[in-house]
C-alpha cells in the first residue's frame, strides 16, 4: 500500500511537471505570436512612420482607423511575411509584408479593405501581398460588399521578379470579376506607378489626394529618357492633370483625412452589390416640397446661361449631392443625390460651360457614371439642354462619333429607372441621346421652356429660307412657334408631360415610386459590344 501510495505521487510530480512545461511552452508561444501582432502593427518601424507623417501622409493604419466605423475593423493575414530568398531577402522581412487587410463597416455596412503600407518596402507588391488582397476581394464577392483600396505604393517588388507581375495579374482579373457585383474604390493616397495604376483604372471611382499622390505608368525619369521632356511628378501624374485632363481620377482631394471621409459619404448612396436595391436613407424633405424660385431661374433666351446645379439642389432632398468628376467635362454634372430617401444618379448638361453642348469627355464621362447605375440599380435623373454634339475638325478627327455613341449606348441598354426633364433647348442628336423616350426612357417630362427640335431657329432659317432671307426675324419667329416649344413633341408621345418647373420635385419621386416595381431585361447574349 505504501508503494501504491508512493508510486502515485511519482507520477503525481510528473504530471505536475508535464502541466508545468506545457503551460511554458503555450506561453512562449503566446509571446511570440502578441510580438509578432505588435511588429506587423509597427509596419517599418518608427522612423519610417515619422518619414510618413512628415510627408504629412498618414499610415496605412490610421487610414483604416479614420475610414471604417470605430472599433469595427477585423485584419486578416496579420502574420504573412514574404518567401523570397533571392537578393538577401530572406534576412529581410517584416510582418505583414506591406499590405493591411480585413473588413469593417462603414456606415453600419460591411466593407472589406486593403490598406498598402509604404513604411515597409516601399509598399511594393510581393507575392503574399497579392495573396492578401486577393483573398479579401474574393470573400467581398461571396459576401456582397464593397471594396476599397487604399493606395500607397513604389510599385512591384523587384526581387520577386514574374512572382510580383502575377500577383498584380491576379488582383487585375478580380477586379474586372468583380466590375458590376460589388462596388470598387481608389484612393490614390502616395505614389502609384507602372503595372499598379491598371488596378484602380478597373475599379468605379478614383480618388487622389493632392500633393502627395501621383499615377502614372513610366515616371518622369524614364520620360526624359525616352522623349527628353522634362517634367515633375506633378506635372506627370499628380491631382490636377488626372482630374481636370485625363479624367482617370474622379476627385481629388486637400488630405488623406478629407479623402477618407469623402469614400465614407460617397459609400452611403451605394448598395452593398448589385443583388441590392439602391440605398435608402430618411429624409425630413417633404416629398410635394414646390419651389417657386425654378419657375423663373431658366432663362427664355436660350442663349443665356445658368448653373444646373442651381437646378438640382433645389429638386433633391436636402438640397444635397455628391458630385462624381467636377473638374472634368464641366459641360456636363454627374453624381449622386436622393429623392424621397432614396437614392438616384443625376446626369446634367450644363449651361454654364460651352452652352452644356456634348463632346468627346463629356460623352465618356457621363457613359460610365450611366452604366455604373445601370449595373447597382440606381435610378437615373436626367436633366436636359444641350445645344448638340460639339463641331470641329479636332473633335471629328479624335473620334466624337465612336464616343458620343458610347452614351447613346449607355442610355439605350439601361434598365433601371429613367426619368428626364428637358428644361431647356434639346437639339439635334443630342436630344436622341440624353435619356430619350426612344432609348427606353421611362418617363420625359419637359417644362414650358423646353425647345425640342433639330437645331435652334437660327440655323434652322438658313436652310428651309435660304433662298429668301430678306425677312429672317419674321422666319425664326415663324420657326420658334412651330418647333421651338414642347408642344409637338409631346403631342407626338415623346414627352408624357409638360410640368410646371416649381413641381418637379414631387412629379420625380411620384415616378420613382411607381418605377420601384419596374422589371425590364435586355436580350440574352455572352456579352455586349459597345463603340469602345
Amino acid at each position: 500500500m505504501l508503494r501504491l501510495i508512493s508510486t502515485a505521487g511519482a507520477v503525481g510530480k510528473l504530471g505536475l511537471r508535464g502541466y508545468a512545461t506545457a503551460s511554458t511552452k503555450a506561453a512562449e508561444v503566446k509571446s511570440r505570436i502578441e510580438a509578432k501582432r505588435q511588429a506587423a502593427v509597427a509596419g517599418g518601424g518608427e522612423k519610417r512612420i515619422a518619414v510618413q507623417h512628415g510627408k504629412g501622409k498618414l499610415t496605412a493604419r490610421e487610414r483604416i482607423e479614420l475610414l471604417v466605423d470605430p472599433n469595427t475593423f477585423r485584419e486578416y493575414d496579420a502574420f504573412v511575411e514574404h518567401q523570397c530568398t533571392d537578393f538577401g531577402m530572406s534576412e529581410q522581412k517584416i510582418t505583414g509584408d506591406g499590405v493591411v487587410t480585413g473588413v469593417g463597416k462603414i456606415n453600419g455596412r460591411t466593407t472589406f479593405v486593403f490598406s498598402q503600407d509604404f513604411t515597409a518596402f516601399g509598399g511594393s507588391l510581393s507575392r503574399t501581398f497579392a495573396q492578401k488582397v486577393c483573398k479579401i476581394m474574393d470573400r467581398a464577392m461571396q459576401a456582397g460588399a464593397p471594396v476599397i483600396g487604399l493606395n500607397d505604393s513604389g510599385g512591384a517588388r523587384i526581387q520577386e521578379g514574374v512572382d510580383s507581375l502575377a500577383g498584380y495579374a491576379e488582383i487585375f482579373k478580380r477586379n474586372v470579376l468583380a466590375s458590376g457585383v460589388v462596388p470598387q474604390v481608389s484612393l490614390i493616397m502616395g505614389p502609384c506607378a507602372g503595372g499598379a495604376v491598371y488596378s484602380p483604372a478597373l475599379t468605379d471611382f478614383t480618388f487622389m489626394v493632392r500633393n502627395t499622390s501621383y499615377l502614372f505608368v513610366t515616371g518622369p525619369d524614364v520620360v526624359k529618357a525616352v522623349t527628353n521632356e522634362s517634367v515633375t511628378q506633378e506635372e506627370l501624374g499628380g491631382a490636377g492633370p488626372h482630374t481636370k485632363k485625363s479624367g482617370v481620377a474622379h476627385d481629388a482631394f486637400d488630405n488623406d483625412v478629407v479623402a477618407l471621409a469623402r469614400t465614407r459619404e460617397l459609400l452611403s448612396y451605394l448598395p452593398q452589390s448589385n443583388r441590392e436595391p439602391a440605398a435608402l436613407r430618411y429624409t425630413a424633405d417633404p416629398v410635394d416640397r414646390a419651389d417657386a424660385a425654378l419657375d423663373t431661374l431658366v432663362p427664355t433666351d436660350s442663349h443665356r446661361a445658368y448653373d444646373i446645379k442651381d437646378v438640382v439642389a433645389r429638386i433633391v432632398d436636402d438640397g444635397r449631392f455628391f458630385e462624381i468628376m467636377p473638374e472634368f467635362a464641366r459641360n456636363i454634372f454627374i453624381g449622386f443625390a436622393r429623392m424621397g430617401g432614396q437614392s438616384v444618379g443625376v446626369v446634367g448638361n450644363q449651361p454654364l460651360v460651352s452652352s452644356g453642348v456634348l463632346d468627346i469627355d463629356a460623352s465618356v464621362k457621363a457613359a460610365r457614371f450611366v452604366r455604373f447605375c445601370d449595373a447597382f440599380n440606381i435610378p437615373l435623373v436626367t436633366f436636359v439642354d444641350v445645344p448638340g454634339f460639339l463641331p470641329g475638325t479636332q473633335q471629328e478627327h479624335n473620334g466624337i462619333i465612336r464616343e458620343g455613341a458610347k452614351l447613346l449606348y449607355a442610355y439605350a441598354e439601361a434598365t433601371v429607372p429613367k426619368i428626364a426633364v428637358t428644361t431647356r433647348k434639346a437639339y439635334g442628336g443630342a436630344q436622341c441621346v440624353m435619356s430619350s423616350k426612344q432609348l427606353r426612357g421611362d418617363v420625359n417630362f419637359a417644362w414650358p421652356t423646353a425647345e425640342l427640335a433639330v437645331m435652334g431657329a437660327k440655323g434652322a432659317v438658313e436652310i428651309l429660307w435660304r433662298k429668301d432671307l430678306s425677312n429672317r426675324a419674321k422666319a425664326e419667329e415663324e420657326y420658334n412657334r412651330l418647333f421651338a416649344n414642347p408642344l409637338p413633341a409631346a403631342q407626338r408621345g415623346y414627352l408624357d408631360d409638360i410640368i410646371q418647373p416649381s413641381t418637379t420635385r414631387q412629379r420625380i419621386i411620384e415616378e420613382l415610386e411607381i418605377l420601384k416595381s419596374k422589371q425590364m431585361e435586355n436580350p440574352p447574349k455572352k456579352h455586349d459590344n459597345m463603340p469602345l
